[in-house]
């Protein structure tokens, strides 16, 4: 068996909203692929034809926010879905990765350099090998246009990645 470059980290339960509960509102950038912009996730559910898909990630740059994000294009996930990530990077980290991933035009990202989103979310772990800072764990709500949540998986160890086909399944 091959060693692997990093160490599988269990990070215990989560206090997250569970299916039919409402995810709670907030306010940050929302970037696309031509500018960024103080949004709501009100908002973007509210003016959304198609259920809301709110994806939490580790800081764009890291493998698995490049593994993630090329599996929802490769999926094609943005027919069927508004497709919405959150992290922790900036809004000029976040073009980048809507670049290099391809995905403009499909999704947009809220950058939450503080990670309250997060914590309120009940989502927040600390950034592996980095002291001091804090990341969301990674984490998939499928939200209707009221923010309830129809679909909830947070990851029980880092890294994690969704069932894809169970996320697929839903949308």
């Amino acid at each position: 068996m091959a060693e692997l470059d990093f160490d599988v980290v269990e990070l215990g339960p989560a206090d997250h909203p569970e299916e039919g509960e409402t995810a709670p509102d907030f306010t940050r950038p929302l970037v696309n692929d031509e500018y960024w912009a103080d949004a709501s996730l009100a908002e973007v559910c509210a003016d959304s034809d198609d259920p809301v898909l709110l994806l939490f990630h580790a800081m764009d740059g890291a493998f698995p926010a490049t593994y993630l994000w090329n599996e929802v294009r490769d999926r094609g996930w943005h027919e069927d879905a508004t497709l919405v990530g959150v992290s922790i990077s900036t809004p000029y980290a976040h073009k980048d990765l809507l670049h290099e991933r391809d995905i403009e035009g499909q999704a947009r990202l809220f950058s939450d350099p503080k990670n309250g989103v997060a914590e309120a979310y009940g989502i927040d772990m600390d950034a592996s090998g980095m002291d001091g800072l804090t990341e969301p764990r990674p984490a998939i709500f499928l939200l209707d246009d009221e923010r309830t949540v129809e679909y909830a998986w947070v990851g029980e160890e880092w890294p994690a990645f969704p069932d894809y086909d169970a996320v697929e399944a839903q949308l």
